[in-house]
């Protein structure tokens, strides 16, 4: 009995490595896939908005907006309204991935793979990242040709595009794993995202505001992923770059972690 319990004893090894990467790689392709199937809604359609901001308010001002940070107003304009649905389109990819898995029951076939929670957000939250710059790159493609803008800082824009976009995909996932219904989301986007995004020096710089506007301005992340997204381009910012990318970074990883801890404790999707 001892020798056919030795014999047929079950070994705890691990098939894939500390790292399961053909599996998250899988998963990166079938979330980047997703949104390529509708790339009309998905790349597009913002893409379109933001040529619609600029066209009205183009319009509406005219030539008769002073000067933002040393450059006229459409020049200062442009790279935050790109910012804007970088940010905004990477949250709504990860929010509706974890939606839509959980209404329509897909969500058991990403909790029975031989997949970590480290590595489903990981490759969830890489996937809004790309999302968001196939849309950075298509719209500073476009507006080169409609407005005075280039790219000063290529490292600045990396960065920050990426730093942005994966902020945003992790809050993505955390509100697609609270949120129980598409009111749930769109109270989240309505009331969070939105707002945030439209207060954040977009539009406007915060110079014009009083001073202790000026410093809840700078307590909001989405003041420096459109001003760091800004100084690529102008070379020139509202806040302190160096400031922004430490309090980004570390954002990012917190951020992460909550989505890694509340997917690995099966919030919301394990009964």
């Amino acid at each position: 009995m001892v020798e056919i319990t030795k014999k047929y004893k079950l070994k705890n090894t691990v098939r894939f490595g500390s790292i399961n990467w053909i599996g998250l790689w899988t998963l990166y392709k079938r979330e980047v896939f997703r949104f390529l199937v509708v790339w009309v809604q998905t790349l597009l359609s913002p893409i379109v908005s933001s040529l619609l901001f600029l066209l009205v308010l183009s319009v509406a001002i005219g030539s008769g907006r002073s000067d933002m940070l040393g450059f006229p107003f459409i020049t200062f304009l442009s790279p935050g309204l790109i910012a804007m649905q970088v940010i905004q389109q990477s949250f709504s990819h990860s929010s509706s991935s974890f939606m839509i898995g959980k209404i329509q029951g897909s969500i058991v076939d990403v909790l029975y793979a031989p997949l970590s929670a480290g590595e489903v957000t990981t490759a969830v939250a890489l996937a809004s990242t790309t999302r968001s710059f196939m849309i950075g790159i298509v719209s500073i493609f476009i507006f080169y040709f409609l407005v005075d803008i280039e790219v000063k800082n290529y490292y600045s824009l990396i960065f920050f595009t990426f730093i942005s976009s994966f902020i945003l995909g992790c809050v993505g996932i955390i509100a697609g794993l609270w949120a129980e219904k598409f009111d749930h989301m769109a109270s989240v986007t309505n009331f969070i995202i939105i707002p945030l995004s439209f207060l954040s020096g977009t539009f406007y710089t915060i110079e014009n505001l009083p001073q202790f506007l000026q410093t809840i301005s700078k307590c909001n992340p989405f003041f420096y992923m459109i001003d760091g997204f800004r100084y690529s381009f102008l070379e020139k910012s509202d806040g302190s770059i160096f400031v922004g990318s430490v309090y980004l970074t570390i954002l990012a990883i917190l951020l992460w972690f909550i989505s890694y801890l509340l997917y690995k404790k099966g919030y919301k999707i394990k009964s």
